[in-house]
């Protein structure tokens, strides 16, 4: 099964027939039938929003959550002590038990930031998140390209994840010696296989200043990239029984119109998607 999905539900306005307007989380889930969340990556939610989250959604509709910060260790000024993390994963798995019960979280996402280096402190930390996230599905999107410094290294690290249980994500991003990394399409746990596309724009994504944030994101797939995204998606099924693709290009309200196209450039039709509402007048 291929599912299609994009970052956050409010800021996708072709979902909606391009008002400029929130898109409501039922209309989302009119027309997608997967969507990423970021929101805990900032803070903790309260179970009862995750429930909330959880039941207003249909069946087979699924979340991927972004792991806290704390569990990707994104501050490397003020890091805390194993007690601080272990708690943070505790409180973590406690909040999304209502999504996980429901049978509606896909995956949680450990996006680690560019100095999550390839280090042996780090290649056990990758253990540690499976012994502390227990049987939960974990997939883990690298930004250092130091984990992908040479084939060999790379099919030693897909190894790694794969006997940890942990889904490699396959990501296009811009990428050079130093920062980002290549896009590599790897299978590491047959349930599922993640791809992010985070666009091609190059001078966004490597300029880091004021406006980083805003234009880092900012690109639109060409119809010839999305035909070979859509080939490479179908290898992908070879080895996956599902595929989540993921478009986080979005600076520009991109995303969505990109994820409509491909599905159907791959000719999808989901299966229990949201009523949609009919304009009566």
């Amino acid at each position: 099964m291929i599912t299609i999905g994009l970052t956050t539900w409010k800021e996708h306005p072709a979902l909606i027939g391009g008002e400029e307007r929130p898109v409501t989380l039922t209309e989302y889930a009119g027309r997608l039938p997967v969507v990423e969340l970021d929101t805990p990556f900032y803070g903790i939610p309260r179970q009862s929003t995750v429930a909330n989250w959880q039941a207003a959604v249909p069946d087979g509709f699924q979340y991927i959550l972004k792991a806290n910060q704390v569990m990707t260790r994104h501050d490397r000024q003020h890091p805390l002590e194993e007690a601080g993390i272990t708690a943070a994963f505790d409180q973590f798995i406690m909040a999304i038990q209502p999504m996980v019960t429901a049978g509606k979280l896909m995956t949680v996402l450990f996006q680690f930031p560019p100095f999550f280096n390839r280090t042996t402190a780090n290649i056990q930390y990758l253990r540690d998140v499976r012994l502390k996230m227990g049987k939960l599905p974990v997939a883990v999107e690298f930004r250092s390209p130091s984990w992908f410094e040479t084939p060999g290294m790379t099919a030693d690290v897909m190894a790694y994840l794969q006997s940890l249980k942990l889904t490699n994500v396959t990501t296009d991003e811009p990428h050079n010696l130093n920062d980002g990394i290549p896009l590599v399409e790897t299978v590491t746990t047959p349930e599922l296989a993640v791809v992010r596309l985070h666009g091609r724009n190059a001078q966004g994504w490597f300029n880091q200043g004021t406006d980083w944030r805003k234009t880092r994101t900012l690109y639109r797939y060409s119809e010839a990239e999305l035909q070979d995204i859509a080939a490479l998606v179908k290898r992908v099924t070879q080895h996956a029984q599902q595929v989540c693709v993921i478009f986080n290009n979005n600076s520009a309200k991109d995303a969505a119109p990109n994820a409509l196209r491909l599905q159907k450039i791959l000719g999808l039709h989901w299966q229990n998607l949201a009523p949609q509402q009919l304009d009566l007048f």
